[in-house]
């Protein structure tokens, strides 16, 4: 195995007599393509172990004799413990390197997925899931701090777009493998799977992933990056941005963490297998979150943003249906929406933020999980007490949400434009 990068600084611009200055990477060129492979696998797996237990949730219920909310658990506590620690990795990322906390975040993560199958009791599941999900938070906010840093800016959203992608193949492919080894083997079978598959690609991203050429190490002095977080929430943009993510994310969390409890149901009675397989509609958001740059280059932020809400929306109606190819062509317009949405908000923190983007972008991540865990929960509460339509009208309301914070921004917009126009009148 080649030795692992660990993003040692280079001064943009610096060059040597024997070798010329780094150029960020960008569309066509093979540093680009080999950057775009590495982070692919590296939000595959980031996805698939992260969400391993959701499709799996109905038959830990049944294996363990608990219920839909306390089974639930079993996904809250990964993106909870996500939410907590990704700010705190992301100051290491500042000091050690985007590379390095990638590489060791991927190596704990897939570790204690090896031994998550072997778990004895709920208790146990949780706590392990916990920890993984720990593991997985120095990934995604070193991954959009490497790819500010390394790519050229007018490719960011593109080069974004491919790593969420990647987070769309990894949840569908992760709870394709979990369904139909679980039907073949049970719910250990299903998580076994997946951690081979998040093996692979973890050698696939140390191989492949190019050294960073311009990062520089910050200070790990609290007061430092305290300074630096207090400016980022400062920042109205900022926080509209995660509150959009926060609420994009509680959608998608309602919706896919309750689907299977309702597809083992009547009137569907559904198996293991054949729900898993319903997460091939995430190959939906590789394609939305991929086109993301194209739809702001038309549209704009805001519009892409309006766009993907009311996606979201007409698929929350779609999926009461009992029908299923109704609810099927309901989660296909969700998973479009939810994937765009996140791609363009997740790529507008990146471009915002000049200083301390690892931060910028951990503090989206922390709300964008903290939505997730509490989508998750609160979906499957939901269901538990009045069925699906509850669920989604938790759903709706965060819906309702995205779109309050985009109309508001759009006013804002608006009336900052109208400032200067009125200075310059005045003089």
């Amino acid at each position: 195995m080649p030795p692992v990068h660990t993003g040692a600084p280079v001064i943009p611009g610096a060059s040597t007599a024997s070798s010329p200055a780094p150029e960020p990477h960008s569309p066509g060129r093979p540093g680009y393509r080999r950057m775009s492979l590495a982070l692919f696998a590296a939000g595959l797996a980031t996805f698939a172990l992260l969400y391993s237990t959701q499709a799996l949730l109905p038959a830990i219920s049944e294996d363990l004799g608990v219920t839909a909310g306390q089974a639930s658990w079993t996904v809250s506590a990964a993106t909870g413990a996500l939410a907590l620690f990704v700010l705190p990795l992301s100051a290491l990322s500042e000091r050690f390197g985007r590379t390095r906390m990638m590489t060791w975040s991927m190596a704990v993560a897939v570790g204690v997925a090896l031994l998550i199958p072997f778990a004895p009791n709920l208790e146990w599941l949780v706590v392990l899931r916990a920890v993984q999900g720990a593991a997985i938070a120095g990934i995604p906010a070193s991954a959009m701090a490497y790819l500010a840093e390394e790519v050229r800016p007018s490719a960011l959203v593109a080069a974004i777009g491919l790593f969420v992608a990647g987070n769309s193949i990894g949840g569908m492919s992760g709870r394709l493998v979990t369904g139909w080894a679980a039907q073949w083997g049970g719910w250990r079978a299903g998580l076994a799977a997946v951690a081979v598959m998040a093996l692979v690609c973890a050698v696939t991203f140390l191989v492949m992933l190019p050294r960073a050429r311009f990062f520089r190490p910050a200070s790990l002095n609290p007061r430092a990056v305290g300074r630096t977080v207090a400016g980022h929430l400062r920042d109205p943009l900022l926080l509209r941005l995660y509150g959009i993510g926060a609420l994009f994310m509680t959608v998608f969390g309602a919706v896919y963490t309750v689907i299977g409890y309702r597809l083992v149901d009547e009137p569907f009675s559904l198996g293991q297998g054949v729900i898993g397989s319903i997460f091939l509609i995430y190959l939906v958001g590789t394609v939305s979150s991929a086109a993301a740059g194209t739809l702001v280059a038309r549209t704009g932020r805001r519009g892409a943003l309006y766009l993907a809400v009311t996606t979201t929306a007409l698929g929350l109606l779609l999926s009461l249906s009992d029908s299923l190819v109704t609810v099927v062509l309901g989660l296909v317009l969700i998973t479009a929406g939810f994937f765009a949405g996140h791609a363009v908000a997740s790529a507008a923190v990146s471009r915002t933020a000049k200083t301390g983007r690892a931060q910028a972008s951990a503090l989206y991540q922390s709300a964008y999980y903290l939505g997730s865990s509490a989508g998750g929960t609160l979906g499957a509460l939901a269901y538990h007490e009045a069925g699906w339509a509850a669920t989604v009208a938790i759903a709706l309301l965060a819906v309702l949400g995205v779109v309050s914070i985009t109309l508001y921004g759009t006013h804002a917009a608006r009336a900052q434009r109208r400032i200067p126009a009125s200075a310059a009148g005045a003089r």
